[in-house]
């Protein structure tokens, strides 16, 4: 099964869940991404790169929102 690991937590998917782009694993997550900083395997994600992002099994994925 497809895995990703979000803030420390493993999660997995079956292959046809797979969040194809950044955009639609903040959609599943009820994330607004104008309010969230990504970072993938050590290296921040441009927020204007969201939705081209394509997301591999294994990776690593750090998520910070801001609340204000």
């Amino acid at each position: 099964m497809p895995v990703l690991v979000i803030n420390g937590t493993r999660t997995e998917y079956g292959a046809a869940e797979f969040p194809a782009t950044g955009a639609e694993l903040l959609s599943r997550l009820g994330l607004e991404p104008r309010h969230v900083v990504a970072e993938v395997d050590g290296a921040v994600v441009p927020r204007a790169a969201f939705a081209t992002y394509a997301l591999r099994d294994g990776q690593q994925i750090e998520l910070v929102q801001f609340v204000g």
